[in-house]
């Protein structure tokens, strides 16, 4: 049971993007929670389309949901109470505690930063009064001068919640103690104060080539160095951001069901696919021009925040020529969320929620049209396959666990190939998705559908077969709990632990 005192705190901040904060984070949430604490993370503003459901139907990050899952707790809203979510044309979605609340230009969202600071800070102090542990996150770096002053999620948090700040470098990135040489210096002197300990990420080679720079940090900084935490490729937690995207780790040689997805612009929730990397038989590749698309056995649409300018990218790109073609040569096409609206036959939007355009033509491919809502919907859902036939001929009665993100409704005449039977924990009974008459052109708003195994398979089998091949027997599916505990016990080996601990004021 958590403590009456406010949590302690502990902040990962970084010299810069992708440096390693949100793993950092991760592994330190996991740590503390099987150390024997209650820990909840926090990151006041996080800008991603890679965005998650809480129980309750409020949209966060994803980062801050796996740091939850992590912390063995649910997560909840105030775990990331300012989520942006870039449009087009320079803008983004604004969604505080877990609600859209505005469309706004960057300058404009600036003018917000007085009254959201307050959500941010309630937000925090409601994690610190429940819980004994609160591991906090930056983002970028905290040494952006010109965007001190309006700075809501770097130093101006540390300061609030007077939190020692662990300050994490890339360096495969090159020139690691310029980073944090710099940026200490960039900091104010009460900033300073605050970095409790440097941590090298992502280090290739031999530590033993490294001391005389520690040395030169530790003297010129005043900071000790907290640990240097050596590259690894055999942890399997999602990524952040689409930064971490890559072609696929299967030969060609390996290669019997080979599954092209379109990496968009403005790709959302792009860790749907994570479970297909793992696939035995299976290459998972992500395309971003015609020149790239190939033969592919399976082409995925992935999620979009701004559907009708992604889809216009694939026309432009080429991209959605080859889409139709290869489904009109008998390929099997699947979409996602975005990816599904832009499927059907046309999206219309007369309010302007998605962009200028009342009217949009789209592929074809499916009986479908979608008309955009000022409404978001987002849900956690569960539901069965209610259509088994085409892709889904294996997958008969299938039980499915999502979560839906759209601000658009794309009904059908017929029954959709899954029926969903609960949301945010409320029973319903309601159609989702489409099928073509083939059953080879799928469509759904349920993103993590390949994480249900059945499915999965089912669609993967389905594909395979049609090339008169098998798929290797399945490999285990990747336990995140287990993957948590991995990453906690590789990173607690090479982070001074007991200095966090000090300078957290906590026992061991």
């Amino acid at each position: 049971m958590a403590s009456e005192a406010p949590a302690r705190v502990i902040m990962v901040q970084g010299t810069s993007s992708h440096a390693g904060k949100s793993v950092v984070a991760t592994a330190l949430c996991r740590i503390f929670a099987r150390d024997g604490y209650q820990v909840a993370p926090f990151k006041a503003q996080n800008m991603s389309l890679n965005s998650y459901v809480t129980p309750d139907g409020g949209e966060i990050g994803r980062s801050q949901a796996v740091q939850a899952a992590a912390a063995l707790v649910q997560p909840r809203v105030e775990m990331n109470p300012v989520l942006l979510k870039p449009e087009a044309e320079a803008r983004s979605q604004v969604v505080v505690m877990g609600r859209p609340r505005a469309v706004r230009s960057a300058r404009e969202y600036h003018g917000m930063k007085p009254a959201i600071w307050q959500d941010v800070t309630a937000a925090l102090d409601a994690l610190r009064a429940e819980f004994d542990v609160v591991v906090i996150e930056g983002a970028g770096s905290p040494a952006e001068i010109n965007l001190k002053d309006s700075d809501i999620v770097n130093m101006r948090v540390a300061r609030y919640a007077q939190a020692p700040v662990l300050l994490v470098a890339d360096i495969d990135r090159g020139g690691v103690f310029a980073q944090l040489v710099g940026t200490m210096v960039l900091l104010d002197p009460e900033e300073q104060d605050l970095v409790k300990g440097h941590v090298i990420n992502k280090f290739r080679g031999d530590p033993s080539l490294l001391t005389s720079g520690l040395d030169f940090l530790e003297e010129r900084t005043g900071v000790p160095v907290a640990g240097v935490i050596p590259w690894f490729f055999d942890i399997h937690v999602p990524e952040e951001d689409s930064l971490g995207l890559d072609s696929g780790r299967r030969s060609d040689a390996e290669t019997i069901v080979d599954v092209a997805v379109m990496r968009l612009p403005h790709i959302a929730n792009f860790d749907d696919f994570d479970p297909l990397r793992h696939e035995p038989g299976v290459r998972l590749r992500y395309v971003t021009g015609a020149g790239e698309f190939g033969d592919p056995d399976l082409v995925v649409v992935p999620g979009s925040k701004t559907t009708v300018d992604d889809l216009e990218w694939l026309r432009e790109r080429g991209l959605a020529e080859r889409i139709v073609g290869a489904r009109e040569a008998g390929t099997p096409v699947v979409g996602i969320c975005a990816g599904f609206q832009m499927l059907g036959r046309e999206l219309r939007d007369p309010d302007g929620v998605e962009s200028r355009r009342p009217l949009t033509e789209g592929l074809g491919l499916l009986p479908t049209s979608t008309t955009f809502l000022r409404e978001k919907v987002t849900h956690q859902a569960t539901g069965r396959v209610a259509e088994a036939r085409g892709l889904l001929a294996g997958c008969a009665g299938a039980e499915l666990e999502a979560y839906e993100i759209h601000m658009g409704v794309s009904p059908e005449e017929a029954p959709g190939p899954f029926r969903i039977e609960s949301r945010s924990g409320r029973p319903v009974d309601t159609p989702d998705g489409a099928l073509d008459d083939e059953g080879l052109t799928l469509g759904t708003y349920l993103h993590g559908l390949f994480h249900n195994r059945e499915v999965r398979r089912g669609i993967l089998a389905h594909v395979a077969n049609r090339k008169g091949r098998s798929l290797p027997p399945p490999a285990d599916d990747i336990d995140p709990d287990a993957e948590y505990d991995r990453l906690a016990e590789f990173v607690r080996g090479h982070l001074d632990m007991e200095l966090v601990y000090r300078v957290m004021g906590l026992d061991r």
